[in-house]
């Protein structure tokens, strides 16, 4: 019980490392928080700061992912992965450190897969990539992609890992969750689309 509990702490507070709050903080003296979408992760880091550290951001929030899960895994064992996993995406999008207002967890989400099945979230990219090219809408890709990706873990991750599935199930529950005003604006077509900025006026 005190393993997971330590897994769990471990990997939230991983979680809690915005390098969008920060990164904005550091060079642009401002809360990300504060403009556009009011969300600390790498899509609103790219829309408000622009590519530089909006590229900084995603690059570090698949990091996170990738370094919670490896570190739980090289301490605890290959299950600790799952656990962890979850947690850190947690950590991401509710950081106790940052009054529990962070991100969506996408990027973080696609850090902690690569590293559990990176065939699963390849296909899930791709797909993911081809819409947002396609509508450059970065919300419609995200949903989609988090939908179709236990879909896709299930048919491919072989031999089966129920505890697999069931770990990606939630992470993709969180993603579509933290997405539902997204979705609002998709209905009444108000969402903005890749390159569009928000209008602070």
């Amino acid at each position: 019980m005190m393993d997971l509990f330590m897994i769990a702490a471990m990997a939230y507070l991983f979680g809690n490392f915005s390098s969008a709050y920060i990164l904005g903080r550091l060079f642009r003296k401002e809360d990300i928080r504060n403009f556009g979408s009011g969300n600390a992760g790498a899509t609103n880091a790219l829309r408000v700061f622009g590519k530089r550290i909006g590229i900084i951001s995603l690059i570090s929030d698949i990091l996170k992912g990738v370094l919670a899960v490896y570190i739980a895994g090289y301490i605890w064992g290959e299950q600790a992965e799952l656990l962890a996993g979850i947690f850190v995406v947690i950590g991401h999008n509710w950081p106790a450190l940052l009054g529990f207002k962070g991100g969506k967890g996408i990027a973080t989400s696609l850090g902690v897969i690569a590293w559990l099945h990176w065939p699963t979230i390849v296909i899930s990219i791709t797909i993911a990539v081809l819409i947002i090219a396609r509508t450059r809408y970065v919300s419609l890709g995200s949903i989609v992609g988090a939908v179709l990706t236990p879909i896709i873990g299930a048919l491919i991750n072989r031999p089966f890992d129920k505890n697999f599935i069931l770990t990606i199930s939630i992470l993709s529950a969180i993603a579509i969750y933290q997405h539902r005003d997204n979705f609002g604006r998709l209905i009444r077509g108000e969402e903005l689309r890749l390159g569009e900025k928000i209008d602070e006026g």
